[in-house]
């Protein structure tokens, strides 16, 4: 037991040192930087700062277009689910695969291609006036910017999604419909239920990145559309503000943690009712 013991520990070395050098040390510097002065000197100067107005809209509207965002993913994400569950012993594999791609591809280079669509003489009005059809100004509008993070994070909702519908018991369903239920109220309590946590995993992954992303919207959004992520790249890299930078972070991190926390709390809830059962 003891030696086993020992053995765990000795693989837990990487992990632990991965976890000082990447998530714990810079936390500390971010707290460091964002609760002093310029002089090192404790104060919550910039604290105070990063909650004023300007950047709490930057805040509201980064969350705003994270959530629309997250639904969009959900409810392209779940049908399609359904549909690789159907045919999963057919083409699902590789449609999911499809889906999955641009998890193997640069999202600077993705995000740029949708740029080069939806820009003023771009594909998508190109396409539009061949057909007769005035042009749309999409590109620099926060329309541009939901599109561009659907895309680019849809992979990240689908992924639990699959595992968590793929998991669920053939028969469960074909019970629910032997006794009756349409296909809506089959999905409505039967699965939704069941793949309750895969719909929280993927909320979450597809969350977070898109509440912090700079890139997508820097490049669709431009000058004109601004979230707090470009704020705090620009306060990093530009004003070499670092104090402010720090701040701006630490009052994103705060729903970052909020939303991690609703994850845990809920998986928690599950578990106890599974024992109960």
């Amino acid at each position: 037991m003891n030696k086993s013991g020992s053995i765990r520990r000795f693989f837990g070395v990487p992990f632990m040192l991965w976890a000082v050098l990447f998530i714990l040390l810079p936390l500390f510097f971010v707290l460091q930087h964002g609760l002093t002065n310029e002089a090192g000197v404790f104060s919550l100067a910039n604290v105070r700062l990063a909650l004023e107005w300007e950047y709490l809209k930057a805040l509201g509207l980064s969350i705003l277009l994270a959530l629309i965002s997250t639904v969009c993913c959900l409810v392209l994400g779940y049908p399609l689910c359904l549909i690789l569950r159907e045919y999963a012993k057919k083409s699902g594999v590789l449609i999911f695969l499809l889906f999955l791609l641009p998890l193997g591809m640069n999202s600077l280079l993705t995000t740029m291609a949708w740029q080069t669509i939806l820009e003023r003489h771009g594909v998508l009005n190109m396409a539009l006036a061949a057909i007769g059809l005035p042009a749309l100004q999409i590109v620099n509008t926060p329309v541009a910017i939901v599109i561009g993070m659907v895309y680019n994070f849809l992979p990240y909702m689908v992924l639990p999604l699959y595992v968590s519908v793929a998991a669920v018991d053939t028969r469960i369903i074909e019970a629910a419909r032997d006794l009756g239920a349409s296909r809506w109220q089959t999905i409505r309590y039967i699965l939704m239920p069941l793949t309750r946590p895969g719909i929280i995993s993927g909320c979450t992954m597809v969350f977070i990145p898109a509440l912090t992303t700079f890139v997508i919207s820097a490049l669709l959004g431009g000058n004109k559309v601004l979230l707090i992520g470009n704020i705090i790249e620009q306060e990093f890299t530009a004003a070499y503000n670092w104090q402010l930078g720090s701040a701006l972070s630490m009052v994103l991190m705060v729903f970052i943690i909020l939303n991690m926390l609703l994850e845990f709390f809920t998986d928690a809830d599950k578990r106890k009712r599974e024992v109960k059962a």
